[in-house]
């Protein structure tokens, strides 16, 4: 693999899934970030291997040489990893996370689903895994833990991270949800609290959590704050870590901590892919469901690096 391009755009789990692979395959790889116009909203049949839908800022960036390898992760990015193989003479090898739908699905060297989609298929080019690939590996930790040592050293612990999203298609994220997480987080009877939410979580969740827990014993930081975002570092500090089960790559990066898990997904919030998703995470021992009265001892949950040996095994495999 001389050449690699990951394909990012601005949906922050994908971007993750992305790079986590890109990283895992420990080779040099330059990041495309793509940009959309209002023709992405067409269906795949019709954008095909095109980029139709890309802006003409980011088509600039796309031209040759063109890559060994693309990796891309969600359906609107799929008809621009199509059009780089096509323009490659079909040389580049595709790499899609997440499935993309039918159009094209046959054109994907490897095309990677979570099992929670429940893939009753045959093809030969699909792999199936246990949560989301991501970028959170032992050695990220141990660079995140002292990275972060100066912020959160003096939380006394235990310490709680609590990582929140928000809604779903299920159900909003409401002030009544906010409040019972609030409560089921203090009752775990917390030492410190060290919270951070993301662009999705509602403002009124947002002054609720801020509200209840003690202003003294918890840091927060609030999407949008100034300086860096400490979402890694509450993974490498939490001695426990509780995360809303609206995301399913944020669930499968607290389950890459090694450190319990629990899964804030009160009943009739989550839709049954994540109801199905966060059931294979406990009955794989990387979490439990908070409020639950269970502990799960977490683990180094990533598919990144068995994405990553997959994708060796097709180069290898490749005569030419």
């Amino acid at each position: 693999m001389a050449k690699i391009w990951a394909l990012t755009d601005d949906r922050m789990g994908n971007i993750s899934q992305v790079l986590g692979v890109a990283e895992a395959l420990d080779e040099e790889y330059e990041r495309k970030e793509i940009k959309y116009n209002a023709f992405v909203k067409l269906p795949n049949l019709l954008r095909g291997r095109s980029l139709l839908g890309v802006s003409k800022e980011s088509r600039i960036e796309l031209t040759a040489p063109w890559p060994d390898l693309v990796i891309a992760a969600g359906r609107r990015l799929f008809p621009v990893a199509r059009f780089i193989k096509k323009k490659s003479g079909n040389k580049t090898k595709i790499v899609q996370l997440m499935n993309p739908g039918k159009a094209g699905f046959s054109e994907a060297d490897l095309v990677v689903l979570p099992m929670h989609d429940c893939y009753r298929g045959h093809a030969k080019n699909v792999m199936q895994t246990l949560g989301a690939p991501h970028r959170v590996t032992k050695e990220r930790l141990t660079q995140e833990l002292e990275k972060w040592r100066s912020a959160f050293e003096k939380y006394s612990s235990p310490r709680i991270s609590v990582i929140v999203g928000g809604a779903t298609k299920k159900a909003p994220f409401t002030v009544e949800m906010a409040e019972r997480l609030a409560s089921d987080v203090l009752f775990m009877n917390p030492a410190s609290i060290l919270v951070t939410t993301s662009r999705r979580t509602p403002k009124e969740v947002v002054s609720v959590l801020k509200k209840r827990f003690p202003k003294e014993q918890t840091y927060f930081y609030e999407f949008g704050d100034s300086g860096e975002n400490p979402y890694f570092g509450l993974l490498a500090w939490g001695t426990k870590i509780v995360v809303t089960g609206d995301s399913m790559s944020m669930c499968s990066e607290a389950c890459a901590s090694g450190v319990p898990v629990y899964i804030f997904a009160p009943p009739g919030t989550m839709g049954k892919k994540h109801m199905r998703f966060h059931q294979e995470l406990i009955s794989s021992g990387y979490a439990s469901i908070l409020g639950s009265g269970q502990t799960a001892f977490g683990g180094s949950l990533n598919a990144a690096a068995d994405i990553a040996e997959k994708i060796k095994s097709l180069f290898s495999q490749d005569p030419s």
